[in-house]
């Protein structure tokens, strides 16, 4: 019996041993103190002594009431309350009793975790206090020194650890204060090479600019001689044209004295008057004799123009009195021509898929070409917009575009600098004219067929021969990009525009300019006639449009349709109306007669280029969206 208690308490013991590791773990160790009120006590307080109220007592052999058993301990508390309050109110003072011998040994053994030491410890403890074999009196306390060093070490071992945390922070920063000042050492470094950099760069570019300063009034010189040489040159090519005649002129004239007595003396043997012969000369070209014996010169005749330059399939130029033979159309289509206000949209066409340059129209079907940025050209039939063919061959842009007068054929300009001739019937490119140094801009058939002219970057214009396939002149004068041409129909006149803000007339013959219209302020997009010939209509890069007078030489109108660029414009057949390709997206269509001018919207894009149907009935336009859009 007494050993089942003992083990009894060994289990109380490990788990109160457990539990004080436990709290331990949370509040550190602690021990058992043993607290005493001793009789002397110094405190003031009185204490009374509670008597048992036999009053208050159950009866012996009274039956038990729960009631009345309540009401007595209500009873008992209501005079015992106040006493509870005074005692725990008071404060006993708690005298300081060292730690027991035996609770440091467990506090010991727990701390270093040596749980089997510590229960076969108890084991012994609690089996030799209950056989009576422990001498309770001879147990002494903890010196204070032993707890107060515990204390220390644990206070130092905490010290330690933040001491180790401190370092490792402190190395952490030191490693960033390392990392942050190479960083700003790199960096002062790249602001310096950035300084000299820029330095450098100021000092080129002053230099640059004095540099280009010292080139001004050398190009300004360079110009000017440019501009003397080539007078020189058209003067002395008019003296060398004029000496030719003079010397071919001299030359007949002195055949015709050597071989007069010839002719003469066979004139008395046939018996025919010398008026009605004829003069052969060596190359095989008749010369009409004169009644005095003189011959004509005749310089078409002539045996020794340009035979140097002649080129064996060179075309003529037709005799420029032809009078145009649609003159009595135009006049009936002026007679009852749609007015500008009564267009409306009717159908539009997605034609490419970037935006067209050019619209050419069929000289005599409804028919309407396209040249687009994306190096193709296309046939449409009009009204209904269904695509006949697709020419590709430009290794660039397209800009231009211009129906054979036959209708047979197609010519091209493009910004890889050539201009292609295709033909409709073959499919294919029939002709390439290369000779412009840049992009060519735009170009024009002559009625008869045989010359085509072209406009280029290069500030120059050239008529091409399609027989000889060669250029036949080039014609220069303006002194910035040539921005358009276009032959004055059945006439051997050429009308050109220029980014110098010039129009020009030239004689295509002999590649010279006739007439030179100033008056704009803005570089020429575009200048075109009117289908009588008798005025021309130009535009600028500004949006003013101004009408000529061929014959004064002298404006007739100027408007404003700006500020937008004007990009190309074209006269209605019956020439009373004028439509304008803006660059705000919109066509223009000016009455000549009142100077009124409406809009036309519906293209989401610049508007490139416009073109009137044969009898003036529809308006086709195009621009930078790729569509075509035709209005009625």
């Amino acid at each position: 019996m007494e050993t089942g208690k003992q083990t009894q308490k060994a289990v109380v013991g490990r788990m109160a041993a457990k539990n004080e590791t436990a709290q331990e773990s949370v509040d550190g160790p602690y021990y058992l103190e043993k607290v005493l009120i001793p009789d002397d006590s110094d405190d003031d307080y009185q204490y009374e002594e509670v008597l048992a109220d036999e009053e208050r007592s159950l009866a012996e052999g009274d039956d038990e009431d729960l009631e009345a058993a309540v009401r007595a301990l209500r009873d008992a508390s209501d005079g015992t309350g106040s006493v509870l309050q005074r005692l725990s109110s008071a404060k006993q003072p708690v005298s300081h009793i060292p730690e027991v011998v035996d609770d440091f040994l467990r506090n010991f053994l727990v701390k270093m975790g040596m749980s089997r030491t510590l229960d076969c410890f108890q084991a012994e403890w609690y089996e030799m206090e209950q056989r009576g074999l422990l001498k309770t009196e001879l147990v002494e306390f903890v010196p204070d020194a032993y707890t107060h060093n515990q204390l220390l070490d644990n206070e130092l071992k905490n010290v330690q650890r933040e001491r180790d945390s401190y370092r490792q922070a402190a190395s952490k920063a030191s490693e960033t204060l390392v990392k942050l000042q190479k960083e700003r050492d790199f960096h002062r470094l790249q602001h310096k090479r950035v300084v000299q950099e820029k330095n450098r760069l100021v000092e080129d570019i002053k230099r640059l600019k004095k540099h280009y300063g010292s080139y001004e009034p050398a190009l300004k010189q360079l110009s000017d001689k440019y501009q003397v040489a080539l007078k020189q040159k058209m003067l002395i090519s008019l003296e060398r044209d004029r000496a030719c005649g003079q010397a071919n002129s001299l030359e007949a004239t002195l055949c015709n004295v050597h071989s007069s007595s010839t002719i003469r003396s066979a004139n008395r043997d046939t018996g025919l008057p010398p008026q009605q012969e004829k003069y052969q000369s060596k190359s095989g070209k008749g010369i009409q004799l004169q009644n005095d014996g003189i011959a004509l010169y005749d310089q078409d005749k002539d045996p020794t123009k340009n035979t140097a330059q002649k080129h064996p399939k060179d075309s003529e130029f037709p005799v420029s009195s032809r009078v145009n033979p649609y003159l009595g159309q135009i006049k009936a289509l002026a007679s009852h021509c749609p007015k500008a206000s009564g267009f409306r949209f009717t159908n539009s066409l997605k034609a490419h898929t970037l935006p067209i340059s050019c619209l050419a129209l069929h000289p005599r079907k409804f028919i309407v070409a396209s040249s687009s940025d994306d190096q193709l050209w296309r046939l449409w039939g009009m009204p209904m917009g269904d695509m006949i063919m697709t020419g590709e061959g430009h290794s660039d842009w397209l800009s231009g575009c211009s129906f054979h007068p036959n209708g047979g054929s197609l010519a091209t300009t493009s910004g890889d600098t050539t201009v292609r001739i295709w033909d409709f019937s073959q499919g294919r490119c029939i002709l390439t004219l290369d000779g412009h140094t840049h992009a060519t801009w735009g170009c024009s058939f002559h009625s008869c067929g045989d010359f085509v002219a072209s406009c280029s970057m290069d500030n120059t214009a050239k008529v091409w021969d399609l027989q000889s396939e060669r250029c036949r002149s080039t014609l220069r004068g303006h002194v910035d990009s040539v921005n358009s041409v276009t032959f004055l129909p059945f006439s051997n006149t050429l009308l050109t525009c220029s980014a110098d803000k010039t129009l020009s007339l030239w004689d295509a013959r002999i590649g010279l300019c006739a007439q030179t219209f100033y008056g704009h302020q803005h570089s020429c997009n575009h200048a075109t006639f009117n289908a009588l010939g008798n005025t021309v209509a130009s535009c600028d890069s500004y949006g003013v449009v101004k009408l000529w007078d061929v014959r004064k030489v002298a404006a007739l109108i100027t408007m404003d349709t700006g500020p937008h660029p004007s990009n190309q414009m074209a006269f209605s057949p019956s020439g009373r109306t004028l439509a304008i390709a803006s660059n705000d997206g919109s066509v223009k269509l000016v009455e000549l007669a009142s100077s009124q001018v409406s809009s036309l919207l519906g293209h989401d894009d610049a508007v490139q280029s416009v073109v009137f149907d044969h009898k003036g009935e529809y308006l086709l336009s195009a621009g930078s969206d790729g569509a075509i859009l035709i209005w009625s």
